[in-house]
């Protein structure tokens, strides 16, 4: 989880230009926090997802992101603006603006690193066995699902 938690942390952070590093409603000092944030959100999102048997609604979105479930681009993103008005005392309209300047962009890399196989950390299988705590290796189910 570890790897996939700091691929994923540099991922928010080469997309978080306007939206964080260069947002002047974000106290420079807790920049590197936000990122932290932006990160758990989407973890915990697709962690959640896991944990109340919706995997294959994270396989279709990483299949045909393009097209469906938005709601799961949403749901980051409104998690990640309740984090940042909660925790860092922003207003909920300039956080939700940076929220939604940073995680569609963010879950767009994401789903084609997934798709590229290039970085084994963000391979779906893989990233769904680190999200479940790898209590099991899910690359199967994916594979199977996939193909469905």
């Amino acid at each position: 989880m570890k790897a996939m938690f700091e691929k994923l942390f540099l991922l928010v952070k080469n997309n978080a230009g306007m939206a964080i590093m260069n947002n002047p409603v974000i106290p420079a000092g807790s920049r590197e926090a936000v990122l932290t944030e932006a990160s758990s959100s989407i973890i915990d999102v697709l962690k959640n997802l896991m944990e109340t048997g919706r995997v294959n609604d994270i396989i279709k979105f990483f299949q045909f992101s393009g097209s469906y479930n938005q709601s799961l681009v949403s749901s980051i993103t409104n998690k990640f603006a309740n984090r940042l008005n909660k925790f860092y005392s922003i207003d909920m309209p300039a956080a939700q603006a940076a929220a939604a300047s940073l995680i569609p962009a963010v879950m767009t890399q994401l789903v084609q690193q997934s798709n590229s196989k290039q970085t084994e950390e963000f391979a779906l299988g893989t990233m769904l066995s680190q999200l479940n705590g790898n209590q099991a290796d899910l690359n199967g189910l994916v594979n199977k699902l996939m193909i469905a």
